[in-house]
């Protein structure tokens, strides 16, 4: 007798598990129940066998690296305006299914549309007004290009003649400036993921000092990926400043928008991330001369000046000055030690009518006239009679000296 088998997965267990052709056919009735979708994507492969009723479609997010399997009827794709290449942009209605026998999920397309330039053009002009409100286009956030880099990062695509027309002209204008290159794509569906990277990657080395993206003119759908937020994002979050060179003057993908400098050429490009040596050389030449002649001029002058106050007559001796100080100076000298010592003898005289008066208005003055002081002997001075009493020893001071007394009747 056999085991029933669950009905959920919840409750499959190790002792009760499902086979492999359940699970496929749970899977199978569950994608089957799934509604039919419009899904947009970038075309990266089209595998289409003559006298076959169905072609392989492989659709490809243009912002990340993920891709999907689609079959597509035949009649679906001979029903297209032009003929299907790959890195359109294209949207399908499509309806998942899965292969039981394979375990493969695949995406079953009935219709298929090219995605027009209109359409493109729409999309990038409602990026540029997000991007724009964000802030990511505003001169403020931009940074200024070094003067002289030590290293140039240089983004191109593979053995490209936009790569040859930064190297060489830089070259030219200044010979042997290192460049540290990432060749990648610049065109097609890994476009944006490989120049994002290469972006990063020259951003976090120390001495690349600014990084140039560049790559020859093309139509709306090869500069789409400049254009691509992910890329955009990329180059406005980078620390080095980013010189956008795509294309031609008529083009304008919204990365030349978020660059710290945009270049209408590779060449261009080439122009403003270097000075020119032999002109750097010809400006140093000619501010020495300059220099060189101002200083001449100033010192002419200075020494016309000096002989012109050389000249004149009173400094013909040149004695003459210091000699008419130094009779001021004595001058001076004089009339400060007079006034000094008249102004001592009065402080004399004053000090001696001070000394006078104080001699005169001494209590031993008063004393030496006949005066006595009377005090008890702790030191009170006795100012009334009626403050003694009969026997009181009192101290009595004169001229010359002091004795006892005590108080009788009197």
């Amino acid at each position: 007798m056999s085991i029933p088998l669950p009905d959920k997965a919840a409750d499959t267990t190790a002792e009760q598990p499902w086979p492999v052709r359940l699970l496929s056919m749970k899977i199978a009735e569950y994608v089957d129940r799934m509604s039919v979708t419009w899904v947009e994507g970038q075309v990266v492969q089209l595998t289409r066998r003559p006298g076959a009723r169905t072609a392989w479609l492989t659709l490809r997010d243009p912002d990340v690296d993920m891709s999907l399997s689609c079959m597509v009827r035949v009649t679906a794709l001979d029903a297209m305006p032009a003929p299907l290449g790959e890195g359109a942009r294209v949207v399908v209605q499509a309806k998942p299914s899965y292969w039981t026998q394979r375990g493969s999920l695949s995406m079953d397309v009935r219709q298929i549309r090219p995605v027009g330039v209109g359409e493109l053009l729409a999309r990038i002009e409602y990026l540029k007004q997000h991007l724009r409100a964000e802030g990511l286009f505003e001169a403020s956030s931009k940074r200024p290009l070094p003067f002289l880099p030590r290293r140039v990062g240089l983004v191109c695509g593979r053995a490209s003649a936009a790569e040859r027309d930064v190297v060489e002209n830089a070259h030219r204008r200044w010979p042997g400036l290192p460049f540290e290159i990432r060749q990648v794509a610049v065109q097609g569906p890994t476009a944006v993921t490989e120049v994002s990277a290469a972006v990063a990657e020259l951003d976090a080395i120390d001495d690349v000092d600014v990084i140039i993206v560049t790559r020859g003119g093309g139509s709306v759908e090869d500069l789409l990926p400049f254009s691509n937020e992910t890329m955009v994002r990329a180059v406005a979050e980078a620390r080095t400043p980013v010189v956008s060179a795509i294309g031609h003057d008529v083009d304008t993908p919204i990365l030349d928008l978020v660059a710290d400098v945009r270049a209408s050429t590779p060449t261009d490009a080439a122009k403003l991330v270097c000075p020119d040596a032999a002109q750097e050389g010809a400006g140093v030449v000619e501010a020495r001369g300059r220099a060189r002649a101002a200083l001449a001029g100033m010192v002419d002058r200075e020494r016309r000046g000096l002989v012109q106050l050389t000249s004149r007559p009173v400094l013909t001796d040149r004695t003459a000055f210091v000699r008419a100080q130094r009779e001021v100076v004595a001058s001076l000298r004089r009339r400060a030690h007079s006034r000094v010592e008249a102004r001592l003898h009065r402080e004399r005289d004053r000090i001696g009518h001070l000394r006078t008066q104080a001699r005169v208005l001494s209590p031993a003055s008063t004393l030496e006239r006949g005066y006595a002081i009377v005090q008890r002997p702790e030191g009170e001075v006795v100012a009334s009679r009626e403050a003694l009493a009969v026997d009181d020893l009192l101290r009595v001071t004169v001229a010359d000296g002091d004795f006892a007394v005590r108080v009788t009747d009197s």
